[in-house]
């Protein structure tokens, strides 16, 4: 996986205390020691559902849990095709526990520590391999483990499972995936046993002394005190140089309430702001009045109700491409809320930290919001990570929202497309009628598109155009990802609004509510109209400038330029430009229309081709547009 650095690793060790710091110094006074994460080093407290998880885990593959009782575990969120995390204890990586969308299961990846610990003893363990000495020193030094090698080995190992090779004496050597069952890896004279994933042996001191989070506290303190006093420090600047009235967005999620105490600490007067999208955790509005009600504080709430369930059949699914549900259930609704409490303007705090996204790292700290035009947003929190955040809270006593301990790490839409296939199996769990719902509409739009069921068992439902570790998934399970061509009328419906999840932009998404057959609108070359265009893996570009345009085989579209009157505009071209794809009658008239000669008709239907110049003229003279368009 590639690495992405959204800012400064800031973890270390204290190795006087057996803390996690973050900075150079504890409190002690001890010098600390740089704690090696995967970037970009989000970091957070383990919490007893994690623990409870990994040591579940670590017992079906191992036989034997992975953290003892009383450890304090950091965590680090990793790239992944879902859901991976990095497990950090006595400042090393002890392996990565990663859910696995295929199979529905969570799997340990021990690393050399980690398999240290798993196997310092060999009583009721399971998933071994034991090497001859004289292949020892190769395998330590990073080769892979051959069948010639193995004088024994755990029997109910199968393809694919994770691996600890270990010495004669029993010590671990090397960590990786099984490529033969545990029989054969014993009777085969040839080929790769076990692939190498982590190599080299260590010596493993067990921490016999438990701790507790308020001894982190402590020891990160004159932190803490620090940063609190930048953002408070910034909070005061920004409300005296604005002039404005205060507010504080407020989702009923970590980031969001470290702003609000900070704020509530340097503004004597400011609202809270919460928009209920009606796609909410019930935990998370409770969690908004218990908030509101410990602080005594004013909250002002839009609720959007059913918004989203009256849009669904229209749209179809949100994905990742086409956050539809963004604009209608959220966007709207508070921009609606600001204007009518706050007509003069307002200055909105924001629970936005660099180290959650690449957009949000390019983003400024004071910024104009681009779809409220008389709102300035400021993110008092941007340079913290995750662990600063819940040390903040822990200190301050802060009553977080109940379901980080439950295993999500975002509180948010509970739905939302971005969201991992391992939350959404949480959800399932925890929350079922919801669930249900839900799956009910992605089921019937599966049967209406001709999907099939595993479009929806395995998440695939999240993408316009799947990235390519699902495309093989699909591929391997044999479930279709090209939806069925429609032929009859079609009912063009749009939202536009600022990309919240992004930096940078406005959006308008559309449907036209049936699926689309790509290669006749790409074949017409209509959308050169727009700019220029590329056809590749399910999905028509047409782009010039700061314009895009996306329109997919499912008859969803979205459009991105600098306003939302652009967006909106951009939208309105690309929906006749593919109604007159569609439904081209090789009438001629936008022949005529055209000096450069783009245009021709044949086989009765008009094609551009690459002289285009994107003018627009044949555009205006089509019928197809006057007549069965939605006017722009």
């Amino acid at each position: 996986m590639t690495k992405i650095y959204l800012g400064k690793m800031v973890l270390h060790w204290c190795p006087l205390c057996n803390l996690p710091v973050l900075g150079p110094m504890c409190a002690c006074g001890s010098v600390t020691r740089n704690v090696k994460v995967t970037p970009p080093g989000d970091i957070r407290p383990a919490f007893p559902h994690d623990i409870d998880l990994i040591n579940t885990t670590a017992t079906a593959q191992f036989g034997t849990p992975l953290i003892p009782e009383g450890t304090l575990v950091i965590m680090n969120k990793v790239p992944s095709d879902d859901r991976m995390e990095e497990i950090i204890v006595d400042g090393v990586a002890l392996a990565n526990i990663r859910y696995d969308v295929e199979s529905g299961q969570w799997m340990l990846l021990p690393r050399m520590e980690g398999a240290a610990r798993l196997f310092a003893r060999m009583d009721g363990r399971s998933n071994w391999v034991i090497i001859d000495s004289s292949a020892v020193p190769f395998i330590e030094k990073g080769a892979s483990t051959l069948a010639p090698g193995v004088i024994d080995a755990y029997p109910d190992i199968v393809p694919g499972d994770e691996i600890v090779v270990l010495s004669p004496d029993g010590i671990a050597v090397a960590a990786g995936r099984a490529r033969m069952t545990g029989r054969e890896m014993v009777e085969a004279t040839k080929g790769v046993a076990v692939k190498t994933r982590w190599n080299g042996r260590v010596g493993y001191v067990p921490s016999l002394d438990p701790h507790s989070w308020e001894e982190v506290i402590t020891a990160n303190l004159d932190i803490l005190k620090d940063f609190e006093a930048k953002a408070r420090s910034f909070i005061r600047n920004v409300a005296r140089s604005t002039n404005r009235p205060v507010s504080v967005s407020y989702s009923g999620g970590k980031d969001s309430l470290a702003t609000l105490l900070l704020v509530k600490d340097c503004v004597e007067d400011f609202d809270v702001l919460f928009a209920d999208t009606g796609l909410e955790f019930p935990e998370t509005v409770a969690n908004v009045h218990d908030v509101a009600g410990r602080y005594n504080l004013p909250v002002r709430i839009f609720m959007a109700g059913d918004v989203f369930w009256g849009s669904i059949d229209r749209f179809g699914p949100p994905t990742v491409e086409a956050r539809w549900c963004c604009k209608t259930c959220k966007l709207g609704p508070i921009s609606m809320l600001i204007d009518e409490h706050f007509p003069d303007g307002c200055l909105t705090f924001i629970g936005q930290r660099k180290y959650e996204s690449e957009g949000r790292a390019r983003s400024d700290t004071i910024w104009k919001n681009p779809w409220v035009g008389n709102q300035i947003a400021a993110s008092p929190i941007q340079n913290w990570t995750a662990l600063h955040i819940w040390l903040y809270l822990f200190w301050k006593g802060a009553p977080h929202n109940p379901l980080y301990e439950q295993g999500f790490d975002r509180i948010g839409c509970w739905l939302c497309p971005s969201g991992s296939m391992a939350e959404m199996t949480r959800i399932r769990e925890i929350h079922p009628e919801m669930w249900a719902r839900f799956e009910e509409k992605l089921r019937s739009h599966a049967g209406r598109f001709g999907y099939g069921e595993g479009w929806v068992d395995y998440g695939l439902w999240r993408w316009q155009n799947p990235p390519q570790v699902q495309r093989e998934m699909a591929e391997r399970l044999d479930i279709n990802l090209v939806p069925n061509v429609y032929d009859g009328d079609m009912e063009f419906t749009m939202v536009s609004g600022y990309r919240p999840c992004k930096a940078g932009g406005v959006s308008a998404e559309g449907s036209f509510g049936v699926p689309l057959n790509l290669e006749v609108i790409d074949d017409s070359g209509m959308l050169m109209v727009l700019g220029d265009v590329h056809f590749m893996d399910g999905v028509v570009t047409s782009s010039r400038g700061e314009d895009n345009v996306q329109v997919f085989a499912s008859g969803t579209m979205t459009a991105r330029s600098d306003t939302d009157q652009a967006a909106r505009r951009l939208m309105g071209r690309a929906e006749s430009s593919i109604r007159r794809a569609l439904d081209c009658t090789g009438c001629g008239l936008c022949v005529a229309k055209c000096d450069v000669r783009a245009v021709m008709v044949k086989d009765g239907r008009a094609v551009v081709n690459e002289r285009c110049t994107h003018c627009g003229m044949c555009e205006k003279a089509c019928p197809v547009v006057r007549y069965l368009g939605t006017p722009t």
